[in-house]
């Protein structure tokens, strides 16, 4: 067989074994690319150049069908770039053995990862992370990270966002984050690629309990077993995270103050929760059988519940409202939070407040609550307006005027 020609998937597959030894192939597309064949079936990529005063050198680039013939080709042409630019072989070929993979370079990302308070991350966040790579990022996790171009990640992005679109900018996040850390512990040299690769755009979610859903919604928690009853009521009477609702420990509560003092939560500081009558009420009831240990005990190495979605899950199945993040005005265990927040906004609160009670660290995270209902927007126009117009003298209290408008106006 003519051992010259342009590689593809296809001609590769179908060379012969050879009896004995190694059958090399030649690439007529790009230089010094070789493809080596064993009589066991092995066929591996290599480069194979001669310096003009030195020996050969063959540099072993990755085995066939696992690298591709795209990726052997980039990966011989940036090898070539290295040897015309005077390089030694010898050394190009250690280099290039001493790129970590994507997946090795996740991994230990992954270990040494830390919250924004210097803790490790937990290990619902770490499954999160690994499943992204798993599901949306397996195109490139076992390749070197010199292989891995700008439009590979693109196209791996592009795939995941056709199935998942808020999932896919998750992979684009991590595949970000894991090149950045690469650069900043020298293991990776090069530009990240995935730089300009632009995200799926994402509506905040503005989702909270209606009115006319709560009447339903309290109807079903009181047919909840117990605990996760007054986990779920205490979640939205509180308005607090769900990690520190299932943590939460009785050496944090002071009932007596109506104060729930969070040492630490998600964005790294400590939060004062003020627990309103009936949330004192349900602890309470709580406290002969947990007192002492965490409100919601579990038998699990945290000693808590860690996990309350399935009976949200029932509670809003039994309440008819939908449930999920990805489910047309779907309601999640973070909806309830939210809640809290919105009937804040609704019943005239400020920002301020809402943002305080929340423990939301920037303005933009409470900001949400401004648009969800217009009723105390509305409310406190209408009071400053009509101040402004008793003032100029246009009006009494409670009167409703018409202001002076253009002359020949319609």
């Amino acid at each position: 067989m003519e051992s010259k020609f342009p590689f593809s998937k296809e001609r590769l597959l179908a060379l012969p074994l050879p009896a004995s030894g190694r059958a090399t192939y030649h690439d007529t597309k790009i230089q010094g690319l070789q493809l080596r064949v064993t009589p066991t079936g092995t066929k591996t990529f290599c480069v194979y150049r001669r310096l003009k005063a030195g020996q050969p050198e063959r540099v072993t680039l990755g085995k066939f069908p696992t690298m591709t013939v795209e990726q052997a080709r980039k990966a011989a042409t940036a090898i070539n770039s290295e040897i015309e630019s005077g390089a030694n072989p010898a050394e190009v070929k250690r280099i290039h053995k001493g790129v970590p993979t994507f997946q090795e370079v996740f991994d230990e990302y992954l270990e040494r990862k830390r919250k924004r308070d210097g803790n490790p991350i937990g290990e619902r966040t770490k499954a999160e992370y690994i499943n992204t790579v798993r599901l949306y990022l397996k195109d490139i996790a076992g390749q070197k990270l010199s292989a891995i171009t700008h439009e590979r990640t693109a196209s791996a992005i592009h795939r995941a966002s056709k199935a998942a679109p808020i999932a896919a900018n998750r992979a684009l996040a991590v595949t970000r984050a894991v090149f950045n850390y690469a650069i900043r512990k020298r293991m990776f040299s090069g530009v990240n690629p995935a730089v300009g690769i632009e995200a799926n755009p994402e509506r905040s979610r503005d989702r909270f309990l209606q009115p006319d859903e709560l009447p339903r919604f309290f109807a079903a928690v009181a047919e909840e077993e117990p605990v996760m009853r007054d986990f779920i009521l205490l979640a939205l009477l509180t308005g607090a995270r769900r990690a520190n609702v299932c943590a939460m420990h009785w050496r944090e509560l002071q009932l007596a103050e109506g104060v729930w003092r969070i040492p630490k939560t998600k964005n790294g500081t400590a939060q004062n929760v003020t627990l309103c009558p009936e949330a004192i009420q349900i602890l309470e009831s709580r406290k002969a059988t947990t007192a002492g240990g965490f409100v919601f005990p579990s038998h699990g190495k945290t000693g808590h519940i860690v996990e309350p979605k399935k009976a949200v899950m029932r509670v809003m199945e039994r309440a008819g409202i939908p449930y999920g993040r990805d489910v047309d005005n779907g309601v999640t265990l973070h909806d309830l939070r939210r809640t809290l927040g919105s009937w804040q906004a609704r019943t005239g609160a400020s920002l301020a407040i809402i943002g305080k009670s929340l423990n939301h660290k920037s303005p933009q995270a409470t900001a949400i609550y401004a648009r969800l209902d217009l009723d105390p927007v509305r409310q406190s126009v209408n009071t400053a307006t009509a101040a402004m117009l008793e003032a100029g003298g246009l009006k009494d209290a409670a009167d409703v005027v018409t202001l002076p408008g253009r002359r020949g106006a319609a």
